[in-house]
């Protein structure tokens, strides 16, 4: 990298923490290299309380663009010039563009999981999709999902912070897509959240249930609520394959797995920065598979 960088060269970044486990830095310089673009990408520790001064780095060091971590998301939004309508109902962003000290807040996670879907043959719009979480992947994925014109959500989640937050998530979205229909449900109503898998196109965990080093679990107990016609997809990416898109598999199902909405999310904020589309099918099979 060293031989490319020179007194031009632009910086672009992660903010978060921890970062030091990120593949985003090895991500990004390989596309960059790859289409000889004259930027460089570092991680930064930020935990939350220093997000004010790293969003004044970024102007004063006129980086072209940020992504977003945990635990600042939600925090960045404060100091946006700008939000994308997904990261406005969202509350919260993942990446940072920087066009001439106007920051632009967006959430590519929602777009990750939609394009992931489409690279894998499935179309959400008109469809049905149970999903279950309503943490920040889960509100990422509902909010893109309605934008992106899909029919009908349903999503299931313990009565907890997290389902507080999924009635607010359904306020935004009713306001902005109202065509788009919204329900929650408790997901200890396990007969509900069958039936409504059974009238669902798309069945989606966006929990962390089934992730390393946990992979004998799954947000499904009855495997025999799979049928051929639904599309089973999870945002868990380690295991590669869940022991739900497994049992699914088996039952003759679609599956889609997690490490797809990772790569997609990236390529998007990776085409915000740059007006280009990133190298996606090598630099998944050189740090993907």
């Amino acid at each position: 990298m060293e031989k490319r960088i020179s007194g031009k060269t632009g910086l672009l970044g992660l903010i978060g923490s921890p970062v030091d486990h990120s593949g985003s830095p090895a991500m990004y310089n390989y596309g960059f290299q790859k289409l000889g673009l004259d930027y460089a990408y570092l991680a930064f520790d930020i935990p939350v309380e220093e997000v004010k001064d790293a969003i004044a780095a970024m102007k004063t060091f006129k980086m072209r663009g940020m992504n977003v971590t945990m635990p600042c998301k939600t925090e960045v939004v404060k100091h946006m010039d700008e939000l994308s309508p997904a990261a406005r109902i969202i509350g919260a962003c993942n990446t940072i563009v920087n066009d001439h000290g106007k920051l632009t807040g967006h959430n590519t996670d929602g777009t990750g999981f939609v394009r992931n879907l489409k690279e894998s043959g499935v179309e959400i719009k008109g469809k049905k999709m149970t999903i279950i979480g309503a943490g920040g992947a889960a509100t990422a994925i509902q909010v893109q999902c309605a934008l992106d014109g899909i029919k009908e959500i349903s999503i299931f989640n313990v009565k907890d912070d997290f389902y507080l937050k999924a009635e607010k998530t359904i306020e935004n979205i009713k306001k902005d897509v109202p065509d788009c229909i919204v329900n929650l449900f408790d997901l200890r109503d396990k007969n509900k959240l069958y039936e409504e898998i059974a009238s669902s196109d798309i069945l989606a965990n966006a929990t962390l249930v089934g992730m390393h080093p946990h992979e004998d679990k799954s947000s499904i107990e009855d495997t025999s609520i799979f049928r051929k016609e639904l599309v089973v997809t999870d945002v868990v990416y380690l295991p590669r394959k869940t022991k739900m898109l497994a049992d699914a598999e088996a039952a003759g199902c679609k599956t889609v797995g997690g490490i797809g909405m990772l790569l997609w999310q990236g390529a998007e904020a990776f085409k915000l920065y740059t007006g280009q589309e990133m190298p996606a099918q090598e630099i998944k099979e050189l740090f993907f598979s």
